[in-house]
C-alpha cells in the first residue's frame, strides 16, 4: 500500500529543501545592481536583469572587428577560500580576459561573469562581484550580465568557481598581429602587480612547505595581501599609447611566463632576446623561489617574474613610448630586443 504521507501537501518539497535559495539569488541581484550601474558606458542598451544583455557597437567604428576572450582565476581561488579574502579575485577575473583582448588592439566593450557555488552566500558573492565591477571600471567596459548558479552538491561548503567573458572591438585596419615586428625592434615590459592569476598550484605547494605567517609584514604589507594582490589591468594606458605610437606587438604574460607568451606574437625566424638584469625581480618572486627551491628556468616558465605585459615598438619610438606609459602611471623597462633567430633556437631567450 502506498504511504499516504509521500507527496502530500504537508510533506511537499520546495527548491529550498533541495538546497537552492531563490530569495538569496534575488537578494544578490539587488546588491550588485549598483555596482553594475557604475560601469555603464556608451553602447549599453540593456543590462542586469534581462534574459540577454544588449550592446550596440559605438558608431565611431568604421569597420569594427569583435574580439572576445574568456578565462577564470584558477587555483588562486583556493587561497581566497583559505584566507577568506574575496575582494580581489573579481578584478583578477576581469583582468585575465580584458588584457587578453587588448593585445590584439581591442577596446573592451562589455563583460559577463559566471559565479557558481554549492550554497549561495550573498555577502561573499557580493564582495566578489563588486571586485568584478571595479575591474570593469578600470578597463572601461560595462558589466552588463552574467549568471549566478547555486548547485547543491557540486562544490564544497564555502567554495565557488568563477568564469568571465569579455568582448571588445578594434578597427579592422588597426588589428595588432605582430606581423610588422622586425629585427632591431625594442621589447618593453610593464610591471606586474604581483603573481597575477597564474602559477598558484605551485604557490600553494610552496606555502604548504614553508608554513609562513601569512599575517606577518612583507615588504610593507601582509604576505596575504602580497599573494592576493589583484592582476593589473593595462587597458587604458596601452589604448592611449596606441593613439600616439605604433605598437607592433603585445603579449599578456600569463601561464607560460615570458618564455612562452612572447613567441605567440613573433613570426618564424625571429627571437626576442631578453636581459633579466633589465628589471628587478620583485621580493615576492624571490621569496617563492627561495622557499620552493625553484630553478630560474622554471620561474620564467611559470610566473610573470615582475613583467605583466610586453610591448614591441620600433627603436625610434621606444623612448617616447616609455615616457607616455610612465606618465600614465605604469612602471616600464626596456627589457630586450628583437633579432634574427638561429636555426632551432627558442623564440624567447632570457640572458
Amino acid at each position: 500500500m502506498n504511504d499516504p504521507k509521500v507527496g502530500t501537501p504537508a510533506t511537499g518539497l520546495s527548491y529550498r529543501d533541495a538546497g537552492v535559495d531563490i530569495d538569496a539569488g534575488d537578494a544578490l541581484i539587488d546588491r550588485i545592481k549598483p555596482f553594475a550601474k557604475k560601469t555603464l558606458r556608451d553602447g549599453v542598451l540593456g543590462g542586469i536583469g534581462g534574459f540577454g544583455a544588449l550592446f550596440e557597437v559605438p558608431k565611431r567604428y568604421r569597420e569594427p572587428v569583435l574580439v572576445s576572450g574568456t578565462d577564470g582565476v584558477g587555483t588562486k581561488l583556493k587561497l581566497a577560500f583559505q584566507l577568506d579574502k574575496h575582494d580581489t579575485v573579481g578584478q583578477d577575473l576581469v583582468a585575465m580576459s580584458v588584457n587578453d583582448i587588448l593585445v590584439q588592439g581591442a577596446e573592451p566593450l562589455f563583460f559577463l561573469d559566471y559565479f557558481a557555488c554549492g550554497k549561495l552566500d550573498v555577502d561573499t558573492a557580493a564582495r566578489v562581484i563588486k571586485g568584478i565591477a571595479e575591474g570593469c571600471e578600470l578597463s572601461g567596459c560595462a558589466l552588463i550580465g552574467g549568471e549566478t548558479a547555486e548547485m547543491p552538491g557540486m562544490y564544497p561548503d564555502g567554495e565557488y568557481d568563477l568564469a568571465g567573458f569579455a568582448v571588445g572591438a578594434v578597427e579592422k585596419s588597426e588589428i595588432i598581429d605582430g606581423k610588422s615586428i622586425e629585427p632591431g625592434d625594442v621589447v618593453l615590459g610593464l610591471a606586474s602587480s604581483g603573481i597575477h592569476s597564474n602559477g598558484f598550484s605551485l604557490v600553494r605547494k610552496i606555502i604548504e612547505r614553508a608554513k609562513p605567517d601569512l599575517d606577518a609584514d612583507f615588504d610593507g604589507r601582509s604576505l596575504t595581501d602580497a599573494l592576493m594582490a589583484p592582476t593589473r589591468i593595462y587597458v587604458k594606458p596601452v589604448l592611449a599609447l596606441m593613439k600616439q605610437i605604433k605598437v607592433k606587438g603585445l603579449a599578456h604574460i600569463t601561464g607560460g611566463g615570458l618564455v612562452e607568451n612572447v613567441p605567440r606574437i613573433l613570426q618564424a625566424g625571429l627571437t626576442a632576446e631578453l636581459d633579466h638584469r633589465a628589471w628587478p625581480l620583485p621580493p615576492l618572486f624571490s621569496w617563492l623561489q627561495k622557499h620552493g627551491g625553484v630553478a630560474d628556468a622554471e620561474m620564467h616558465r611559470v610566473f610573470n617574474c615582475g613583467i605583466g605585459m610586453v610591448l614591441v615598438v620600433s627603436a625610434a619610438d621606444a623612448a617616447a613610448a616609455q615616457d607616455l606609459l610612465a606618465g600614465a602611471g605604469e612602471t616600464v623597462w626596456q627589457i630586450g630586443t628583437i633579432r634574427r633567430g638561429a636555426e632551432g633556437e627558442a623564440q624567447t631567450v632570457v640572458i
